[in-house]
């Protein structure tokens, strides 16, 4: 079974809740504390963008360490076994894996000795991706519907437009069944006026 959030961008109201609560939830759990959705808008919509716990992951065929993995319906990423390869991040077509990474609490930023020179000033940000910072590991970071949590996902729970939610193959399955009759009632609603005779005045 595939599991994995959509969101209904009629009721974003873009307030950012989603990215918040995702962030804390992940922090207080140990794990890294960027957000695992971002959210996109334009002139008139807003809707968070995030995983999409792909069915043929791409993420996970490329990783050479395993750390991505499909664990009941959806594709979790292991910190832990991260290698800072960055392969993930490439391989995702629709760019929902971010790199983030923490410096060791003990050592300050720009720490150095008379055996190593300082650290060149970090560079400016122009992506995860891209970006490289002395000292700081990157890890992948990628939605994982809060598995650590029994009460499900955080930004599900938080969003106050109720905006979020968890599909599975279930809901998919039932929603294609509708479009379906929805369109065979509308071809068929079509062919009933090309088969009717003309009225003669």
């Amino acid at each position: 079974m595939n599991r994995f959030i959509i969101a209904d961008s009629k009721l974003c109201m873009g307030c950012h809740t989603c990215e918040a609560a995702c962030s804390e939830t992940h922090r207080l759990h140990g794990l890294q504390s960027m957000p695992r959705l971002k959210v996109m808008r334009d002139a008139n919509d807003s809707a968070p963008q995030m995983c999409h716990h792909c069915e043929d992951a791409p993420c996970a065929g490329v990783c050479p360490v395993n750390a991505i993995t499909r664990i009941d319906g959806a594709v979790q990423l292991n910190e832990s076994l991260c290698v800072s390869c960055k392969l993930c991040g490439i391989a995702c077509p629709f760019g929902s894996i971010e790199f983030s990474g923490s410096r060791p609490i003990h050592i300050p930023a720009n720490a150095n000795s008379p055996k190593a020179p300082p650290a060149p000033p970090a560079p400016a940000r122009i992506s995860s991706l891209l970006d490289w910072v002395p000292g700081v590991r990157a890890i992948a970071v990628k939605c994982d519907l809060c598995s650590f949590d029994e009460a499900g996902p955080a930004c599900v729970r938080t969003c106050p437009t109720k905006a979020l939610r968890v599909v599975d193959n279930n809901d998919i399955a039932k929603s294609s069944k509708r479009k379906r009759e929805l369109t065979l009632s509308t071809t068929l609603g079509d062919l009933t006026l090309f088969t009717q005779p003309e009225v003669k005045k």
